[in-house]
């Protein structure tokens, strides 16, 4: 898995973050002083971008002499260290200084069933291990994250009490509150209480958080979706859900309900009349994976995972070998981007979000094809025009969000201890 910041120079990266830099607060006691300044200076070097005196002489707006006494202090708690220099004008070269990788670690994970993904990074965002495993039995879910955790910290040549922050995400819905699983329809062991439990095992507090919200805030970081405040993320798979963002923060409701669009009533479709069974109608009914199974049969087109014939047809569009396999291949799409073009024109014509987000693993399979067909849809029937693409996360959204949250979680922590 790649740097959070994928697509970024690092000098890039330095001169957006130096730009957005203000100087600190100035009143108070010395002793005040000095922590606002020693933790202005170690936020500039947390993405593990090396910087110089100068550079954070300008950010912070002190003296490069008090910056000299900023690192010197950050060096003696093993925060920050020298890590090169930087050839300038006349004078000796300039020393740059960065943050060490290990100052945190932190452990994100995606749990679905029958799939458990964990991943390993330090301070910087930087990936350090994964693990991918398919287990029988999910049953005590404290054993089966503990056991994932145990696993990936020893590919990394950790131990897990070197962790200072978990964030898991799974399918269903979190109680705000509590912070704890209130639903979880694939899951039936992620109980109220769970979260208790792995407190206990990992003997850290984790955070849970929806799988599609965590995949939203990876196709904010580095997807899709960068740099775009307004948006949702329609995720097609296994489950059909949402992921609502509103001025740059998750939307999630009052009870943490907010974008389980798999339960919105639609035409074509049978009203849901059972929460644990939506599946049986609705948008779930219309376009999750188990229903594009089913149309990628009578199209001809079906293959042992769904997303693989969404593949194919997207494929035969262009590349079929006979005028007949092409036939099938536009009907197949076109019957497939009308259900879910239905659900994106509820979406919209409630929120009216600048751009809608294909995700999830139909969503990555149909990519430009299936976009392109939903908003000529969308147009026909919908007041609200957004831009709708395809993912731009291919690999591992919801871990990826995950780490995004947990190293955020851990340098907050680095922060408040300055």
């Amino acid at each position: 898995m790649p740097d959070g910041e994928t697509g970024r120079t690092a000098d890039g990266r330095i001169a957006s973050r130096l730009a957005d830099a203000r100087p600190v607060a100035r009143p108070g006691t010395p002793g005040l002083l000095r922590e606002l300044n020693d933790r202005a200076a170690l936020e500039l070097l947390l993405p593990g971008d090396p910087l110089t005196r100068a550079q954070l002489a300008e950010a912070t707006g002190v003296s490069k002499v008090t910056v000299t006494q900023m690192l010197t202090r950050l060096e003696a708690r093993g925060l920050v260290h020298a890590v090169g220099e930087v050839a300038g004008g006349r004078g000796p070269n300039a020393v740059s200084y960065s943050v060490i990788p290990s100052s945190a670690y932190v452990a994100a994970l995606y749990v679905e069933s029958g799939l458990v993904s964990t991943a390993i990074a330090d301070v910087t965002g930087t990936v350090i291990a994964e693990v991918r495993e398919h287990p029988d039995d999910a049953d005590d879910l404290a054993v089966l994250v503990k056991g994932a955790v145990d696993r990936a910290c020893r590919q990394a040549g950790l131990s897990v009490s070197a962790l200072s922050s978990f964030v898991i995400g799974s399918p269903g819905i979190i109680d705000p509150s509590t912070g704890d699983r209130r639903f979880a329809l694939r899951l039936p062991a992620w109980h109220e209480g769970v979260l208790a439990e792995l407190r206990g095992a990992l003997r850290r507090p984790p955070v849970f958080e929806n799988d599609v919200n965590l995949a939203a805030m990876a196709e904010r970081a580095y997807g899709a979706a960068m740099g775009v405040d307004d948006f949702v993320l329609v995720w097609i798979g296994v489950g059909v859900g949402m992921a609502i963002s509103l001025g740059g923060r998750l939307y999630r409701g009052t009870t943490g309900a907010a974008g389980e669009i798999g339960y919105l009533p639609l035409p074509g479709a049978p009203v849901s009349q059972d929460v644990w069974h939506p599946h049986r109608g609705g948008f779930q009914w219309l376009a999750a994976a188990e229903a594009v199974r089913v149309l990628s049969r009578a199209h001809e087109f079906e293959r042992e995972a769904p997303e693989d014939s969404v593949r194919v047809a997207v494929e035969a569009l262009s590349a079929a070998p006979t005028p007949t396999a092409r036939s099938r291949a536009r009907e197949f799409m076109r019957e497939l981007a009308h259900r879910v073009a239905l659900g994106v024109t509820s979406v919209c014509t409630v929120l009216d979000p600048g751009l809608v987000v294909l995700g999830g693993e139909l969503g990555l399979a149909g990519g430009t094809e299936l976009a392109s067909q939903v908003r000529a849809e969308v147009t026909r029937m919908c007041p609200a025009h957004p831009r709708i693409v395809p993912t731009e996360v291919p690999s591992e959204p919801v871990v990826r969000g995950a780490l995004l949250a947990a190293v955020d979680q851990a340098r907050a922590t680095l922060l408040a201890s300055v």
